[in-house]
Order: C-alpha cells, then structure tokens, then sequence
C-alpha cells in the first residue's frame, strides 16, 4: 500500500516523541513492504516563529495533499499571554477544521505492567479498555457568538454551544460501528438535566441507537461518569460525550493508564479519493517544554498513535495489532521512560523507540 503521511512534530517534547513514532512507521513499512512517503510541516509556536502564523498555507496545502497527518504537540510559556489568534493552539484547532476530523478516537487501556503507576488501586484499574469518542468540530469551543467585551464598565465573556442534529449523528453512528467490533456497548455522556443543547444530543442518540439492535446504549450525566471513570472504569466499552465533555474525561483516563504519556488519539474525518479515512492522529499529553529536549520523554502515546493511523486510515489491523503488541512486550520488559517507575535506570526517549522496533521484529 501507499502511505502518504504529513508529519507535523509540534513545539517542546514533540519533536521527540514524533521522531521515534516515525521511526517504528518506518519499520513497520518496511517489515509489511508498504511504500512510505514522509512530509514535513510547521504547526505550533515553531511555524509562529518561522512564519508568524500558528498555521501556515502550507500546511494546510500540505494536509490536504496527504492520506493522513501525524502530529507531536503545540504549546510553549512564552505564547501564554498572547492573543488567542497568535497562541499554537489556535493552529491545533485550525488543522482540525481544515481536514474536517469530526470524531476524537481515545483509548484508554490499563496494561498489566502499568498497574502499579496508577494512583487507583490495581483491583479496581484492572481490565480496563475503552474508547472515549469525543464530538471535534462542534461544541463551545466553535460556537458564536463568543469573545470578551467591555461595555459601561462591564466586562463580560461569552462562550456558545452549538450542535446540530447532523453533527450529533454523524460522531454517534461513529461510535456504534466502534461498539459493533468490541463488546458492544456504548455510553452517552451529557447534561441533559439542565442543557438544552443535551437533550437533543441526548434524543438524537436515542434514535441512532435503534439503528444498531446489536449494540447496548445507556446514558450518564457527565458527573456521574467522571466519577464512574475512577469507581468503576470497566463497565465502560464506547464513551460517546461531545467536545467541552470528551475534552475533559479523556485526560482523566490517563490516571487509568498510569501516564498521559501513554494516551494515543485519532482524529477522523470523511473518506479521501485515494480511499483512506481522514485522520489526525496524536499522543494526548502537552509539548512539557520543561523536558524537551532531554531525551526522557514517553514516545508510547505517539507510537500508538501510530499503530491507529494504520488501522483506522489505512485498514492495516496487522500491522496495527504488531505495533500494539510491541508496545506492550515492552512495557513488560520494563525498558521504559522514568514517568512509568521502572525497577531499574529509565529509558531514553530514544531507546524505547528503538525497543518498540525491535519487538515488532
């Protein structure tokens, strides 16, 4: 097959992290004799630097050309007190409206190895696996009117939140196809006890679901399934929410998975002509310009985002599946980055991708 990949490395440990997730591609290209073509683009502070704008033309050119777009993570201190137009998470939002991703794909998986990094007890983290899919393009986040004014003396901010019934069901049937090839269930997360904007999300899911006599579905209001998350994180398959709601509990699942280090995410969009999904894919934690450039960052949410560009973009559940379980050998061979607690000296950034590539074989 054919991947042609945009890789977009981002600001602090992104560069890093998105290195070595380049790497284990390569090699999985290579291994399974896919022809890989691997452009490079600005995105973040650093394309603000070199060009003054969060998200240049060309990267937006340069996404649209490519079946799929790897990115490491935007953010730097110095961006904290600019307008919002000039900040590196104004490109993040910018690249998601331009390729169109409408679904956030997050799985949280509590690997036997990590037990212990989880502040919750093992008992209760244990057999954890599921997918929190979250709304992308809608929501407060996109909504008008919006922005802070100043009027009298007043000053006063607003935010919308907007969905319509199209949004609503093209993200839920998302959701129930996911349901359809796991165990079968999906749980709708709103508020629609005082939201009016929940209650239709909450109606047009309803209707979804009978579309899919198959799959289970139940609904919980968003603060009982962020406490559910911590009592109780197995009963979960599909957690289906909106943006502002997904926004918020799948960094949650990262005390789940022992560090937001080892979060992957895909991004999901409509079909391309070349017949590969749209797809955005990402490892969930920050730019940490605290570490960058140490070599001790965690690549594992990057590489896994990897092995779900494969799956869900090119349908290459082999390949995905071997880059899975090689992240997982290694977990348990314990050649792992200090934020994991290895028993001995940790792993560089480096060496773990390299651990990674020599798993898969």
């Amino acid at each position: 097959m054919n991947l042609n990949i945009l890789v977009l490395p981002g600001d602090g440990i992104g560069t890093e992290v998105t290195r070595e997730a380049v790497r284990v591609l390569r090699h999985a290209a290579r291994k399974w004799n896919h022809n890989l073509k691997i452009t490079e683009g600005l995105l973040g502070g650093i394309a603000i630097h070199k060009t003054g704008n969060p998200l240049p033309e060309e990267t937006v050119r340069l996404a649209g050309d490519a079946d799929a777009t790897l990115m490491g993570a935007v953010g730097l201190a110095e961006f904290d007190n600019a307008p919002p137009e000039k900040r590196p998470e104004k490109g993040l939002l910018g690249i998601r409206k331009v390729l169109g991703v409408y679904a956030n794909l997050r799985p949280v998986r509590a690997y036997g190895a990590l037990l212990d990094s989880s502040p919750l007890k093992n008992e209760r983290v244990a057999g954890t696996d599921m997918i929190i899919v979250r709304e992308l393009t809608g929501g407060i986040y996109y909504g008008t009117p919006r922005g802070i004014t100043e009027s009298g003396g007043e000053t006063r901010a607003v935010n919308t939140m907007v969905y319509t019934r199209a949004e609503i069901e093209r993200v839920g049937r998302m959701a129930f196809h996911l349901a359809g090839g796991r165990r079968k269930k999906v749980t709708s997360v709103d508020k629609s006890n005082v939201l009016e904007n929940s209650q239709l999300w909450r109606r047009v899911v309803t209707e979804i679901g009978r579309e899919f006599p198959d799959v289970a579905l139940d609904h919980i209001l968003v603060d009982n399934c962020a406490m559910q998350l911590v009592l109780n994180p197995t009963r979960f398959d599909v957690v289906l929410t909106e943006n502002m709601f997904g926004d918020i509990l799948s960094d949650e699942g990262a005390v789940l998975a022992g560090s937001i280090g080892m979060l992957p995410s895909a991004s999901i969009g409509e079909r391309k002509a070349s017949g590969a999904w749209v797809g955005l894919y990402e490892p969930v934690h920050g730019s940490a310009p605290d570490i960058a450039g140490q070599n001790k960052a965690n690549p594992l949410g990057a590489i896994g985002s990897v092995a779900a560009m494969l799956e869900y973009s090119f349908g290459l559940k082999k390949e995905a599946a071997a880059v899975n379980g090689a992240v997982e050998a290694v977990l348990e061979s314990g050649r792992v980055t200090a934020d994991l607690k290895p028993t001995g000296t940790p792993a560089t950034t480096e060496q773990v991708g390299e651990a990674v590539c020599a798993a898969i074989g």
